[in-house]
C-alpha cells in the first residue's frame, strides 16, 4: 500500500489499517526509525481504560486537568 507525503510532511493512514488497529481521531502513535524504515505503532494502553458514554479527546482531558490544578492551587 502506498501513501503520498503532503507539503506539510503528513500522510493519511488508509481506512482499512485504521479500522484493523482501532485508530481514532486524537489517538497517539509511536514513530520509530529502523534502518531505512519508518514504523508507526499504536501503543498499548499504559493505564486501565474505563467505559464512558462518550469519547474524550486529549484536549478535553488536558482542560479538565488544568481546571483541577487551578482548583487545588486556589
Amino acid at each position: 500500500m502506498r501513501v503520498k507525503v503532503t507539503r506539510s510532511y503528513q500522510i493519511t493512514i488508509p481506512s482499512e489499517i485504521r479500522k484493523k488497529l482501532g485508530i481514532e481521531i486524537g489517538d497517539m502513535l509511536t514513530v520509530k526509525l529502523e534502518d531505512d524504515r519508518i514504523i508507526l505503532e499504536k501503543p498499548k494502553a499504559l493505564l486501565p481504560s474505563i467505559k464512558l458514554k462518550k469519547r474524550l479527546y486529549t484536549s478535553e482531558i488536558e482542560k479538565l486537568i488544568e481546571e483541577s490544578l487551578e482548583e487545588m492551587v486556589g
